[in-house]
């Protein structure tokens, strides 16, 4: 059976993403800039070994303008079957502006400044109210503030009015090399922000990139947290019982139900363009489990609809 696709989880691949802008300086200062680079090395190579594990080419050097790589995103979409795609980061809020208008009925774009400028409730509003972005999308583990910090209940209480789904990144960052402690890193730090923001939909990624026990208990109490599928979720082999994606799937759906699952594939650079092999495997393993074509629907795209507003 053919089902419509709307990733969630895209990353428009132009201004690249400082994942470490938290971390960076304080380490610097503390450890000196010669350690940082190294450890960027290393970074680097985990990051290469991930990508000769999963058959992956890389990053073209290539430089293409905005106009160009939406016309090859584009063409991945039509490649692939996929209906729209959501891009939650991509060069900024304008650039994400400009992408999103060149193909309105496929593309989505996703606000995603620092939650902690001066004016990010501003800037918020202004994505949303008149540039059509329809989301925010923040990385905790490169937000310097605690997000249950009070100073941000103005953005929080903003994206609620907007009616837009939150998307937050938690768990390891950057993988092999990356980051695996802060003080945003477990998705219980949005507890109360959850609570006190009832009508605010938010999205954790990843099946709670290595966060599965907090997660579920954050959606357990909060009925307004969704989980995203998105990425190859390389997390499960360290952890230290045996996951399957098989088994992923299943808890969620014995827990909080298809209404609440999102599927993503966490897509960005070129050439690899859309990871065909992430909807493969998500596909095959919830025909696996015999969910329902219905429930199958949801999670594949009409979730994505109903947060999203799409009418189509």
């Amino acid at each position: 059976m053919k089902y419509e696709i709307i990733d969630f989880h895209v990353h428009f691949p132009y201004g690249g993403i400082d994942l470490f802008s938290s971390f960076r300086e304080d380490y610097k200062a503390r450890f000196g800039k010669e350690k940082w680079e190294y450890i960027m090395d290393q970074n680097q190579i985990a990051q290469e070994k991930w990508w000769d594990r999963w058959g992956f080419g890389r990053p073209s050097n290539a430089e293409y303008s905005l106009e160009a790589l939406a016309g090859k995103w584009f063409a991945e979409l039509e490649t692939n079957h996929i209906s729209k795609v959501v891009f939650v980061t991509g060069g900024g809020n304008e650039a994400l502006r400009e992408v999103a208008q060149s193909y309105p009925d496929r593309f989505i774009g996703f606000a995603h400044h620092d939650p902690c400028a001066p004016d990010a409730v501003e800037q918020l509003e202004k994505a949303v109210v008149e540039w059509g972005l329809k989301g925010y999308k923040i990385i905790a583990p490169a937000v310097k503030r605690p997000l249950n910090d009070r100073t941000l209940d103005p953005l929080w209480a903003k994206a609620e009015e907007l009616k837009i789904p939150v998307l937050i990144h938690f768990g390891v960052l950057g993988g092999g090399g990356g980051i695996a402690y802060h003080h945003n890193i477990n998705p219980l730090i949005i507890h109360d922000v959850a609570k006190g923001f009832p009508y605010l939909t938010f999205v954790v990624p990843h099946f709670g990139c290595g966060y599965v026990r907090e997660t579920l208990h954050l959606c357990w109490v909060c009925e307004n947290v969704m989980i995203d599928t998105s990425g190859n979720n390389e997390w499960m082999r360290w952890m230290p019982e045996k996951w399957t994606l098989n088994d992923l799937f299943q808890r969620y759906y014995e827990t909080i139900g298809p209404d609440r699952i999102l599927f993503g594939s966490d897509s960005s650079w070129l050439p690899r363009g859309f990871v065909k092999r992430y909807l493969e495997e998500q596909l095959k393993a919830v025909g696996e489990l015999g969910w329902n074509p219905e429930d199958i629907k949801k999670v594949f795209s009409e979730n994505a609809k109903r947060i999203l507003a799409i009418n189509r």
